[in-house]
């Protein structure tokens, strides 16, 4: 049985290196009219753009690889218990070879052999599925506090828009890597725009940590 787990999601860094835009030269005051007092300048909109590799944050995210490990040693227990009665139901089914069909004793071992195969799917199936729930409940948990951290950050260095990218090299010898490679929607990034460190660094800064985790938006 084959879970799917992830291997695999802070003091902020300085601002990521980015242009600003050029200021618009002021008008030239027309010569008769007197000198006016400078208005106050008015809160610009933001206009950088960042971007962030979400699959590697969430690769080495401290708190959520802890989860994820947690999880599989559940998942590993789990499973032995059910290897355990999967060993008991082979056995039932060697010992109904020594009786001839339609006796009482093979009826009694087929009718056991019925009840406890049932048993075993059922279980096996309510197991596959709460692990699969306990599952989405943390990477949705890590991603909301992903989501968070970025929106505070983007605020604090007036960053209006931020890109999601796969910074993972591409594996040249294999055509689905290569496809997913010249697919991208993003075909190239000024390194200075990656937000990524910064972003990292506070999820696992331990002042973070120590937090309730974060709770999903309504």
């Amino acid at each position: 049985m084959k879970w799917q787990l992830a291997a695999i999601l802070c003091a902020i860094l300085a601002a990521p290196a980015a242009a600003q835009a050029p200021q618009r030269p002021a008008a030239a005051p027309a010569q008769a009219a007197p000198a006016a007092p400078a208005a106050a300048p008015s809160a610009s909109p933001a206009t950088l753009v960042a971007v962030i590799d979400v699959g590697y944050v969430f690769k080495n995210h401290a708190r959520f690889k802890a989860a994820m490990e947690k999880m599989k040693e559940q998942v590993m227990a789990a499973e032995n218990g059910l290897k355990t009665e999967r060993d008991r139901i082979n056995s039932l089914m060697e010992q109904i070879k020594g009786f001839n069909p339609g006796t009482p004793e093979f009826k009694k071992l087929e009718a056991d052999i019925a009840k406890a195969q049932g048993d075993f799917n059922v279980s096996a199936q309510l197991q596959k599925k709460e692990f699969m729930d306990q599952e989405a409940k943390v990477y949705l948990t890590v991603y909301t506090e992903v989501e968070k951290a970025v929106e505070l950050f983007a605020r604090e260095h007036r960053i209006a828009i931020v890109h999601r990218f796969d910074g993972d090299p591409v594996d040249n010898s294999d055509r689905n890597q290569i496809l997913r490679g010249i697919t991208k929607p993003i075909v190239y990034i000024e390194p200075g725009i990656d937000i990524t460190p910064d972003i990292l660094k506070v999820l696992n800064t331990p002042a973070v940590a120590a937090q309730p985790a974060a709770q999903p938006r309504r």
